[in-house]
């Protein structure tokens, strides 16, 4: 059933039923550990660091993902633990509605896994997210025992990703790597290095510059013990 379908029969609707359009916020429980939230923020800082010169395309984290206008809020909402959807404006929103984004659902969507919702996301978020979303790719992790599978959609089906010699995964979507890097999951490009934070980015700018240094000071000893004045070279 279409959107205008689904707007056109009104009848017997519920009173949690939301209806569009709205100004909908996001309404996602609270995230699992530390370590969740930490894993979520580091894959949208690194995105959009990389990504930084980019305005098409729109990521974020632990969102609402609002996608039919009789959305039961006990049954149908679906927030991501990570999600990107490309060919769009990069700006704030309070969560996603897609019958106010010309039709766009995710691109690619991560799970970040718990005992607690590592079924749903194996199972019913699975089945969401490849049936109705037609998400291309969909990865999910879990950060203590680090499982990390990725699918990609085909004919209309998820078939699971083969890993590299590397253990990344392939997102077509991103044309990034994802896998796994010190106990998190990461970024990485097509060649296989790591797509840093801005802080690491920052830190090997710094020791860059340090090893310079080092390397003049080493070869101004050395004409030095050469009598040779390092300022007349």
């Amino acid at each position: 059933m279409t959107i205008a379908q689904e707007l056109d029969d009104q009848q017997g609707i519920c009173q949690d039923v939301i209806f569009p359009p709205g100004d909908l916020y996001s309404d996602e429980p609270p995230l699992e550990s530390e370590l969740h939230l930490r894993q979520i923020i580091l894959l949208l800082t690194c995105l959009e660091w990389l990504w930084r010169d980019r305005n098409d395309f729109y990521a974020a984290g632990n969102l609402t993902i609002y996608y039919s206008p009789h959305q039961r809020k006990s049954e149908y909402f679906r927030g991501p633990d990570f999600f990107v959807v490309l060919g769009t404006e990069r700006k704030i929103r309070k969560s996603w509605v897609v019958w106010e984004e010309d039709g766009k659902y995710p691109h690619v969507i991560v799970e970040i896994l718990s005992q607690s919702t590592a079924n749903t996301d194996k199972g019913l978020k699975k089945e969401i997210y490849q049936d109705t979303f037609r998400t291309p790719d969909y990865f999910y992790f879990e950060p203590y025992t680090l499982e990390f599978v990725g699918f990609h959609l085909v004919d209309g089906e998820y078939q699971p990703l083969q890993a590299s010699e590397q253990g990344h995964l392939w997102s077509h979507q991103l044309g990034l790597y994802l896998g796994i890097h010190k106990g998190l999951l990461r970024f990485f490009t097509q060649d296989g290095q790591l797509v840093p934070t801005p802080e690491e980015m920052a830190q090997q700018a710094e020791e860059r510059a340090e090893q310079a240094e080092q390397k003049a000071e080493r070869l101004a000893a050395k004409l030095r013990e050469l009598d040779i004045d390092p300022d007349t070279i």
